[in-house]
């Protein structure tokens, strides 16, 4: 976006992307990692993260790391394979090797220009399982056995992680924290059954977009799901990406009503949240977006960012992110 002329600044004279979310309250950044981006200029590649890894180091913020595994955006419907790592779709023990040096070349690269990330995400959320086929949950089968091939895959990624950075905390993620204490606790159950090594649960929360539940009922399942989460697994959670509608009417107190309840279950159970991704102001997107023959080809803009635009001024709205402070 700074690349494209685009100026971040606030009321109070802070200019540049870091200055400006530190001036919220915000005080960690959350970067992906894709294999090969597809875009020309390589976003989200190692050079790039590494990049504003050190600029938001530099600035006072801690650094999570959020590893996909893949050459753009994965989720629970979509874990696409690198295309460099796609010959070998079906061998997991190569597979396996592909993402241990993978995370092994990044956060070296990361360490060689004195960043220690805080946190280190090994596959970005993995309901599914990841490196698909290969590290793909097997759901016709039971039990543990269902998650043999994706903890392979996994745990490559956490012990590359703990190789470079032994005191690193390693977070699995996974979507849809509402719904987490009646599914995601079997889901661990049997992923650390399977052998399945994390240190934090990663969740994603977003309140505003289930038709069938109000963004209370939302907060308040997600809150259980924490609380249930971090009992039964002895660990923290962390929501690694929440986002509400800030042009709604209730998008503040969504977020206020989330935040207030995050921070009441204390940084020995909640030890953070993050927002994704605020620096959009729901007009503009990548490029890439309009690019014919790939998967985003047509994507509108990401429409649940928190700040607003004046021309190429873009300015953090205050009613959404002042809910980071302290």
């Amino acid at each position: 976006m700074e690349k494209q002329g685009i100026v971040f600044a606030d009321s109070q004279g802070r200019v540049g992307i870091y200055p400006v979310l530190k001036g919220t309250g915000v005080n960690s950044i959350r970067l992906r990692v894709w294999v090969d981006p597809y875009d020309e200029a390589h976003w989200s590649g190692v050079v790039d993260v590494v990049n504003m890894a050190r600029q938001a180091f530099e600035a006072g913020l801690a650094v999570m790391i959020d590893f996909h595994y893949s050459d753009f955006f994965a989720d629970p419907g979509r874990q696409t394979i690198p295309a460099a790592w796609s010959s070998y779709s079906g061998d997991v023990t190569k597979i396996a090797e592909f993402v241990a040096s993978h995370t092994t070349t990044v956060l070296t690269a990361l360490k060689m220009t004195g960043v220690t990330p805080a946190w280190v995400q090994v596959g970005n959320e993995t309901n599914n399982g990841m490196v698909w086929p290969a590290g793909k949950i097997d759901w016709d089968k039971s039990g543990s056995a269902r998650y043999a091939n994706y903890v392979k895959v996994s745990n490559a990624g956490y012990d590359a992680v703990k190789e470079v950075f032994p005191n690193t905390p390693v977070i699995v993620h996974i979507a849809n924290a509402y719904s987490a204490g009646e599914y995601d606790c079997w889901f661990f159950k049997e992923f650390k059954e399977a052998g399945g090594k994390f240190d934090i649960i990663g969740l994603s929360h977003y309140p505003m977009t289930n038709s069938e539940k109000s963004y209370t009922e939302m907060n308040k399942l997600a809150v259980e799901s924490i609380k249930a989460l971090s009992a039964k697994f002895s660990c923290k959670v962390m929501v690694c990406e929440v986002g509400v509608k800030p042009s709604a009417s209730e998008g503040a107190n969504c977020i206020k009503n989330f935040m207030n309840s995050a921070r009441g279950l204390g940084g020995s159970v909640c030890a953070g949240v993050f927002y994704w991704e605020p620096e959009v102001d729901g007009k503009w997107k990548p490029a890439i977006y309009s690019v014919p023959g790939l998967v985003c080809n047509g994507w509108s803009a990401y429409d649940m960012g928190a700040f607003y635009s004046e021309g190429a001024i873009f300015s953090p709205i205050s009613t959404i992110m002042s809910n980071f402070a302290n």
